[in-house]
């Protein structure tokens, strides 16, 4: 691994090998992410599946892919925790918990979306 000398650090590694280590860790955990929202959807349309039959239509579907995106994009805010920490002193201390920030962040997300369909999709389709 390549570093350069920092007084206040020591050595650290250059900012490129930092970022293909976040884009690493957290891609590769995105898929996990984005299983643990399917799940949840899949839930909540199990759930209310005698309510959401025949009515389910195609603006339904679309708002389900903007949650999606949006929790995506969301997911994206992991780098913005990620990055700034590998730069720090703390860099070997936060690689070694930086699953946390994961893990609270993916329940965050679960209840965002079991919320978001209860406030925003099961109103419109009819449910009281």
């Amino acid at each position: 691994m390549k570093t350069h000398s920092d007084p206040a650090l020591g050595l650290v590694p250059r900012f490129g090998e930092i970022l293909s280590d976040a884009i690493g860790y957290w891609e590769r955990r995105r898929i996990a992410y984005n299983i643990a929202l399917a799940a949840v959807v899949l839930g909540w349309t199990a759930s209310a599946w005698a309510e959401l039959r025949g009515q389910l239509d195609v603006q339904h579907l679309l708002m389900l892919f903007v949650l999606a995106v949006l929790a995506n994009v969301c997911y994206c805010a992991a780098y913005l925790a990620d990055v700034p920490m590998q730069l720090s002193a703390f860099r070997a201390g936060w690689r070694r918990r930086r699953w946390l920030l994961w893990l609270v962040g993916t329940l965050f997300g679960m209840a965002l979306t079991w919320f978001w369909i209860a406030d925003e999709i099961l109103p419109a389709v009819g449910r009281p």
